[in-house]
């Protein structure tokens, strides 16, 4: 049986009072859905099936190159970073695994954190290794690159360590790897930019080889930062042509804040999809050059873009199934009430995705109607599914209003009591 960490008697006392005025909600949303010809009781039944994972490191408070702005009561070490994002799929019944982040989540006991997820009701999702940062005591320095470095000696170190993760990986229940790293140039001629990728090619042989024959390794690209003047995998084309390389295994991970602005990230999803290569999301948002701000709150539009391209891959081939996980950083936020809205917008794009009328669309495609296409596409966007989302949070088991219902638990002001301040232990694992 599941643990629950917010006692259930109070998740059903905050539904209580909220029931009536959504199911009021619910049946007047029915009743519009049905004269377009909707069946209300199949969007809810497939919102229900959504799920996205939620980053280990989200959990704690993030921060940017000048400071972090510690938040109390984070969490300070693995186990307490489940507790998290346990109270997270409790209450959105949305975000069933969590992702990794290797070495900041690396346990002293594997199969006992395994244990702990299970008593929560949670798995895992793919994980993440680390070679954009020098850790304690480790022999070869990552300042001038990892899996790209000159240095063969600490190319074979990052090549090890995510081999590392693979085996900690497979313990915990994983299926998959992803690999960033932030290798690249910051002056011209810093690099032979033919050799830089080379040689990450090679890198990346020595992890495919190590992959178990049902895990997926996921190719993260990432226009700039930590390298200004060239990222060694900066663009979709570069991880499309590696992962081509790598074999079947090796897939494209999509991070919506890692393009340049006004990039066309839906035709991306659409050519990946193509062409059998779109392994899964990194969700965000942003506005500038921030890749790290929560799903939906800048460009929601944008968002549903995407899952329309998702909605159309998956009536191409049922068997279409990419990974989703939120990739955020919480700096001014409280970081589960972050994570819940983001997951809860990410479903939401889901859901309108499914409203479009696919048959109307391809009539208006083919006879040239640019606006009617266009507008096939808003009457979808536009059209407010959230007493669907509720509806499915509250037969899930969930809050019908996760953010409310999580500031009444008291929940963080408990657990600043039980989580004093550790010098060292950010719950975020970045700065």
């Amino acid at each position: 049986m599941t643990k629950h960490i917010i006692d259930a008697a109070q998740v059903e006392q905050h539904n209580a009072s909220q029931r009536a005025a959504l199911q009021a909600d619910y049946d007047a949303l029915g009743g519009m859905l049905s004269r377009r010809g909707v069946n209300i009781e199949a969007l809810t039944a497939k919102a229900q099936t959504f799920a996205v994972a939620v980053p280990s490191w989200g959990v704690g408070t993030g921060g940017t190159r000048f400071a972090r702005f510690p938040g109390k009561g984070e969490p300070r070490d693995v186990t307490e970073k489940l507790e998290d994002c346990a109270v997270i799929n409790q209450l959105t019944r949305a975000t069933p695994a969590v992702s990794l982040h290797f070495p900041w989540d690396k346990p002293t006991d594997p199969k006992a954190l395994r244990q702990q997820a299970d008593e929560l009701g949670l798995g895992f999702d793919a994980v993440n290794s680390n070679t954009f940062q020098d850790q304690a005591g480790q022999a070869q320095t990552y300042k001038f690159g990892s899996l790209t470095a000159q240095s063969k000696a600490a190319r074979e170190q990052a090549v090890a360590h995510n081999i590392d993760c693979i085996e900690l990986g497979k313990t915990l229940g994983s299926k998959g790897l992803t690999v960033w790293v932030g290798d690249g140039s910051n002056f011209p001629g810093q690099h032979n930019l033919r050799g830089a990728l080379e040689r990450y090619i090679d890198s990346a042989r020595g992890i495919y080889a190590a992959l178990p024959a049902d895990w997926l390794m996921y190719i993260e690209h990432k226009l700039f930062e930590p390298a200004f003047y060239c990222s060694v995998i900066a663009d979709w084309g570069t991880s499309f042509a590696v992962a081509q390389t790598l074999g079947e295994k090796a897939k494209c991970l999509v991070d919506l804040g890692h393009h340049a602005p006004n990039t066309n990230i839906e035709m991306i999803v659409a050519r990946l999809a193509q062409f059998g290569k779109l392994g899964g999301f990194h969700f965000n948002d942003s506005k500038y050059g921030d890749d790290d701000l929560d799903s939906g709150s800048i460009d929601p539009f944008q968002l549903f873009l995407v899952f329309n391209e998702l909605a159309d891959a998956t009536l191409r081939d049922s068997a279409f199934s990419p990974a989703y996980m939120l990739d955020q950083s919480h700096n001014v936020t409280d970081p589960i009430e972050s994570l819940m809205s983001s997951a809860v917008e990410v479903q939401r794009a889901f859901v309108q995705a499914a409203l479009v009328d696919r048959a109307a669309l391809a009539g208006f495609q083919e006879a040239n109607d640019a606006l009617q296409s266009a507008q096939a596409l808003k009457k979808a966007f536009r059209t407010d599914v959230s007493p669907i989302l509720a509806m499915a949070r509250l037969r899930s088991g969930g809050a019908i209003d996760p953010v409310a219902a999580y500031r009444a638990s008291g929940y963080r002001e408990q657990v600043a009591v039980k989580r004093p301040p550790r010098a060292g232990a950010s719950g975020s694992g970045i700065v």
